[in-house]
């Protein structure tokens, strides 16, 4: 499974190089080999998936561990971007970024692996009823602010203790000067939903990777 891991690293960065990047991979795999080593349970999710190229690799990593039972979930509303609010850049525009169910289960097929449990819809209808109700790792990818906020209202208080969250294009370049900034509205969100100090991390790539992390503490 290790030599597949890599191969599919590569036909990643090749076949879906709009939307992934090395440094977004490493920063996932090490999450996943984070959770699975110290025994976190719940499932992982990924909100905002298009065409499922981040949830095949976070089965090929999960399998590659020996983690195969831990459930993938994904939200995508599969009909493109909504409108951009008043928080957000106009980087993307309404309707953009369209896939279907059917494109997830074929990258997955691409490489033999079991699709993720596909939940169509707007975050806000699909989030409340249908997210797992222990989360061990979120991948929050709804570049808008309105997205990421409804994201994080629904995520965080199902984190299990140990869980994580990462935000991708939380760009904070007042601690990576390098990250792009081109959708602000997500650590816009992450502000409005943790206030200050805010318990978001920035996550530094070798490249421009904006990402933000956040962890639950443990039970007190």
């Amino acid at each position: 499974m290790r030599e597949q891991l890599h191969d599919v690293h590569e036909w990643l960065l090749k076949e879906h190089s709009g939307t992934v990047c090395a440094d977004r991979l490493h920063a996932i795999s090490g999450e996943l080999a984070r959770i699975h080593e110290l025994g976190i349970p719940g499932s992982v999710v990924e909100m905002g998936s298009y065409q499922g190229a981040m949830a095949l690799w976070m089965r090929c990593v999960l399998d590659a561990l020996g983690d195969q039972t831990r459930e993938v979930h994904v939200y995508d509303s599969f009909s493109g971007m909504p409108a951009p609010g008043p928080q957000d850049s106009a980087h993307l525009a309404v309707g953009e970024l369209v896939s279907t169910p059917e494109d997830v289960c074929v990258t997955h097929d691409t490489w033999g692996k079991r699709p993720p449990q596909i939940h169509p819809g707007w975050f806000d209808e699909t989030l409340p009823e249908k997210l797992p109700t222990g989360v061990s790792f979120a991948y929050l990818d709804g570049d808008f602010y309105a997205s990421t906020l409804t994201g994080l209202r629904h995520c965080v208080p199902r984190l299990v203790p140990g869980g994580a969250l990462m935000a991708d294009d939380y760009a904070d370049t007042a601690v990576n000067p390098r990250a792009w900034d081109g959708l602000p509205g997500v650590k816009r969100a992450c502000d409005a939903y943790f206030g200050s100090p805010s318990p978001m991390t920035v996550v530094v790539g070798d490249g421009d990777l904006a990402f933000g992390r956040y962890e639950r503490g443990a039970a007190r």
